[in-house]
């Protein structure tokens, strides 16, 4: 029996993993964190019972208590509850599901208890890689991906030596607004960037995926789990996410992994690593899908990717200004106080102002953060 903890457990990949879960015999949920969404934590934790529960607010912990006062769980709530769930003793796994810059220093606390990471907060990686994939390393804990696009370099790198890639293939789907001018993207509404064709995922992710900040993200987060520069990662625009990423090798050979496009697959492989199990999901028909396109990405309409591949060639805390203001940005967006084409712009600028930390610490990176917070709420006050 594998014991997990889940961090974002009511978010879109939590709820994902426990739908997963519920189709194993073999996973026992110890501990469960998530934010505001109480109501459903509620229902997981009657349905999982697990040992420890957290969520962000003392109110809300309060209620959740009083409803649960008759059941062995304990509550916390917060930036310690958070982390208690993240070292929690019982379990031997943390699936980090938790959206944003919050999912750093719960993912340092696991490794320092030698726990397995199945990895889907991006920002981990994006701001920290230079600290967290060196700390897994002294600790002998295995990170596994839970993104699609980097499950499928992961399993194609199976049974190939890292120092043999030519080059990573990065597939994307395009988003919604694939094909469009930069003045088609002026009058796109909040409405309009909610709407992936292919994948379903919480608002902030899909927001990004549209601007394809998404991809500039994973491009960082790839060159941290699988040590290849960023010069050798290309991104494809593959509008049907059938393929959902591929590795080539020094011999000209390119391995990749196909499938239909539901996070529950590569949820599914971090969850039964290194086995396989059986999972109830539509299966892959090639007769149905006939023809597989690709396309190199335009990368000066969506300048967001552009910026995502000049920070981490910048290093240092470059990456953590921009993931940091692209969520100030988001929320924004999504609070329909600035328009869709404003999010890149909003990060050019706090790039360009923020101060540059060459080799950041975790509290160099937490204070980034809140330093480029404030440069984008200030910025968007004079928009």
């Amino acid at each position: 029996m594998k014991k997990l903890s889940i961090i974002g457990s009511t978010g879109s990949i939590g709820t994902q993993a426990l739908e997963v879960i519920d189709q194993m015999s073999d996973i026992k949920v110890t501990s469960l964190a998530c934010g505001r969404n109480v109501k459903l934590l509620l229902e997981q934790a009657r349905k999982y019972m697990p040992h420890l529960i957290s969520c962000e607010l003392k109110e809300d912990a309060d209620f959740l208590k009083e409803d649960l006062k008759e059941l062995p769980i304990e509550v916390l709530w917060g930036e310690e509850g958070l982390n208690a769930v993240a070292e929690d003793r019982e379990s031997e796994m943390l699936l980090n599901a938790i959206v944003g810059m919050k999912g750093i220093v719960p993912t340092v606390k696991a490794i320092k208890k030698n726990k397995t990471i199945a990895l889907a907060n991006k920002e981990t990686l994006v701001a920290a890689g230079h600290i967290i994939m060196p700390l897994a390393k002294e600790y002998g804990v295995k990170i596994l991906p839970v993104d699609s696009e980097h499950s499928a370099i992961f399993q194609s790198l199976k049974g190939n030596r890292g120092e043999d890639i030519k080059r990573i293939l990065l597939t994307a789907s395009g988003g919604p607004f694939r094909g469009m001018s930069y003045e088609d993207l002026e009058k796109v509404t909040l409405k309009d960037a909610l709407k992936n064709p292919n994948w379903s995922m919480g608002k902030k992710v899909t927001v990004d995926s549209a601007s394809m900040v998404n991809k500039g993200l994973e491009v960082m987060e790839a060159h941290w789990l699988f040590d290849v520069p960023v010069n050798h990662i290309q991104v494809l625009v593959h509008p049907e996410s059938i393929l959902h990423s591929a590795v080539e090798f020094d011999d000209g050979a390119v391995i990749g992994q196909m499938g239909v496009p539901d996070m529950k697959i590569p949820i599914h492989y971090a969850l039964t690593y290194p086995k396989r199990g059986e999972l109830d999901v539509k299966p892959l028909d090639l007769f149905e899908v006939q023809t597989l396109h690709f396309y190199h990405p335009d990368m000066e309409t969506f300048f967001g990717l552009q910026l995502a591949f000049d920070a981490s060639l910048a290093g240092g805390n470059m990456p953590c200004v921009f993931n940091a203001a692209n969520e100030e940005a988001v929320a924004s967006f999504l609070n329909e106080k600035i328009s869709f084409i404003q999010i890149p712009e909003i990060i050019q600028t706090a790039m360009m102002e923020a101060d540059f930390e060459e080799d950041p610490s975790i509290d160099d990176i937490l204070q980034t953060e809140k330093d480029v917070r404030e440069i984008v709420r200030k910025l968007i006050c004079t928009l």
